[in-house]
């Protein structure tokens, strides 16, 4: 992956950011978000000319425990690295710190930023928007992006606490992996513009971007099972990702201008670190989380379920499992690796060839 990168103009310090963060996700078992995305987001967007390679990371405003940055269409893991990095500074002479981006792009797992905090005994939390593809409650256009609301906190347990998801039920990520798995997408996930659920993975991918599908927020459509709850989530996200820095929002994300032609997606993010010292003594307040994650995991199971899981748990487990066995690799992200190489000139020779 840093070969790609940097044979694409990707700086080497760069480019080991960016690979840094896609890894991160395949460890931690999030497929939808690793190494699969290499190829149809950054490898493709950056040969169209509508990410640039080089990141050239502006600070707009900037206070003691404040900034607005601007990343100039440049790679978004970058411009997320750098912005939780100052959080961090932030929230280490001054208690909190936040830090608000505009003009970056898909900046990978969401999860990678907190848990830079927490590495440093900080709370940790980052949420950005998307390109729209999720419908609001009551409506069948997709309108709001995926919209991830995402916190790390530290624990006493062998992981941190990690909630990293959509505000939607699920998010393009993982229909683009059903997709690879030639698997239809779960009923209940995808409506189209009449308000019925939708099945066929290939034609939602495509549809999606035609406006002609839209995703469930989380909680599903209407109110009943609670759809509002996702929708006015992921609106939060939306106004943080974009209101505070000047940013643009909603249709303004689709990647492509009022004549059809790509263009840079300008996301915006937000990055929050919390100095955990600054109101409690860190070991206490490990050992306090950890309580409460190991309270619930100790709870009375449903009928017939073995565990009850905290968030982090599952994929601190498949980092346990893939740090010895490696992360898998289908047939298609196979067959990608070596297009990019080949494509690029790449002096590289891959095992399971």
């Amino acid at each position: 992956m840093v070969a790609v990168f940097r044979a694409l103009g990707v700086p080497l310090k760069d480019s080991r950011i960016c690979a840094g963060v896609l890894i991160t996700a395949d460890k931690r078992g999030i497929d939808s978000h690793g190494v699969g995305r290499l190829k149809p987001i950054y490898y493709d967007r950056i040969r169209d000319k509508v990410l640039n390679p080089k990141t050239t990371i502006e600070i707009v405003k900037e206070g003691p425990a404040t900034a607005v940055i601007d990343g100039h269409g440049g790679m978004g893991f970058v411009v997320g690295e750098k912005a939780m990095r100052m959080c961090m500074e932030k929230a280490g002479k001054y208690g909190m710190g936040m830090v608000a981006a505009r003009n970056s792009s898909h900046y990978g797992a969401a999860c990678y930023y907190p848990l830079m905090a927490v590495k440093k005994g900080m709370i940790g939390i980052t949420g950005t928007n998307a390109r729209p593809s999720v419908a609001p409650t009551f409506g069948v256009e997709n309108m709001l992006g995926t919209n991830p609301l995402t916190v790390g906190i530290p624990s006493d347990d062998p992981f941190p606490f990690m909630i990293d998801c959509a505000t939607s039920i699920t998010q393009r990520g993982k229909i683009e992996a059903y997709s690879r798995e030639g698997k239809k997408t779960p009923k209940g996930w995808v409506m189209d513009e009449r308000g019925r659920t939708r099945t066929d993975t290939d034609l939602i991918l495509k549809d999606l971007v035609k406006g002609k599908a839209a995703l469930m927020p989380l909680g599903g459509p209407g109110e009943e099972t609670g759809g509002y709850k996702g929708y006015g989530y992921s609106a939060v996200v939306e106004i943080l990702s974009a209101a505070l820095q000047d940013g643009k929002f909603l249709k303004d994300l689709s990647g492509y201008d009022k004549e059809g032609n790509k263009i840079p997606y300008g996301l915006g993010h937000f990055f929050i670190a919390i100095n955990i010292s600054s109101f409690i003594e860190i070991k206490r307040f490990r050992k306090i989380t950890g309580g409460i994650l190991r309270e619930l995991r100790n709870s009375k199971k449903a009928p017939g379920q073995k565990r009850i899981y905290t968030a982090g748990e599952k994929e601190y487990e498949a980092w346990q499992e893939r740090k010895d066995k490696g992360v898998p690799l289908g047939k298609v992200l196979r067959r990608q690796f070596i297009q990019m190489r080949d494509e690029l000139g790449l002096k590289v020779r891959f095992k399971f060839e």
